[in-house]
């Protein structure tokens, strides 16, 4: 069944009868699917960080949608991926493991790219799982014609009869057009089980603040790096104080955090001549995590040798993994 409207996503109403509903739903799909433009989109801020770098997300994020009628938790997953470093299988077992303890499991398959053995590869695992409602949702449509989205539905539903995959609904939305997303929350609400709120009103996601911030640092850092260099990057937020001696109309807030890398070369790409490129992470993480957090920032950051650590299992626990 392919969900369209033509609604405002804006205009969700619930029969004052209705139950109200609560519970997980969780965004699955290869690198780079597009899961975390869907996961802010559907919260309405920026909860998840995106990259065109395939493999960006490290963390499952948690974005809650609030609505009259139900309130829906957002878990955003690593892509799962032929894994090549026990960083790659430690980002799948995190996948593995929500799916296992979510209400409703959205998979999540771009309009402009045909499906892959990536896709049948996640598709497969999703078979094997028989309780829990999926949905496939198809991703970034502003970006193909209607035959080819026609196709990609299609394409989609004829996987799903193969192997065995029920979908409760096919959707297609853009997340960057905001197309169909308030239809995909209509859809997922009624999936849930009925249940009070999760989450106090006005709360949006329970990351904590500081792998917020450093999630907001790297995903600066991933910007116009060469493609070596994406999944070497590592950020921990050492300290976030308030700064001392302040008047209380003008807080500002110190935080220092450190930039890892794997290699000592890799460390003039993330610096740049003259320190220009960090500056310009530095200035522009800044910006965001001074929207986040609703102070003045200021950003002290420095680039270390962390060697192999995608490989290192002290490593790995060292930067949070």
């Amino acid at each position: 069944m392919v969900a369209m409207s033509d609604r405002s996503p804006s205009s969700p109403t619930a029969p004052e009868a209705a139950p109200h509903r609560s519970g997980f739903a969780c965004f699955v799909g290869r690198p780079n699917a597009g899961k975390s433009t869907l996961t802010n989109a559907l919260v309405g801020t920026k909860v998840a960080i995106t990259s065109t770098r395939p493999q960006t997300t490290r963390h499952t994020v948690r974005g809650v949608v609030h609505r009259p009628d139900a309130q829906l938790v957002l878990v955003d997953t690593p892509g799962l991926h032929k894994p090549r470093t026990l960083l790659g299988e430690r980002l799948n077992d995190v996948v593995r493991t929500t799916w296992a303890e979510v209400d409703v499991i959205g998979f999540c398959l771009p309009a402009d790219q045909k499906l892959g053995p990536g896709d049948r590869y996640i598709a497969s695992e999703l078979a094997g799982i028989k309780k829990t409602p999926k949905v496939a949702i198809v991703t970034k449509t502003d970006l193909v014609d209607s035959e080819q989205l026609a196709q990609q539905l299609i394409a989609i539903d004829k996987l799903g009869t193969e192997l065995g995959i029920d979908w409760a609904e096919i959707v297609p939305v853009s997340a960057v057009g905001d197309q169909q997303v308030g239809l995909l929350a209509d859809l997922l609400v009624p999936l849930l089980p009925e249940g009070p709120e999760l989450y106090p009103e006005g709360h949006l996601t329970d990351e904590p603040e500081q792998v917020m911030v450093a999630e907001l640092i790297r995903e600066a850092a991933l910007e116009g790096v060469r493609d070596e260099l994406p999944h070497s990057i590592a950020v921990v937020v050492e300290e976030m104080l308030p700064r001392e001696g302040r008047p209380e109309n003008k807080p500002l807030l110190d935080i220092h955090a450190n930039v890892y890398i794997e290699r000592p070369s890799q460390k003039g790409i993330i610096i740049g001549p003259k320190g220009a490129r960090l500056k310009e992470v530095g200035t522009k993480s800044r910006k965001h995590i001074e929207a986040l957090l609703g102070t003045s920032v200021f950003l002290d950051l420095h680039v270390k040798v962390a060697k192999d650590w995608q490989r290192d299992p002290k490593q790995l626990r060292k930067l949070g993994f």
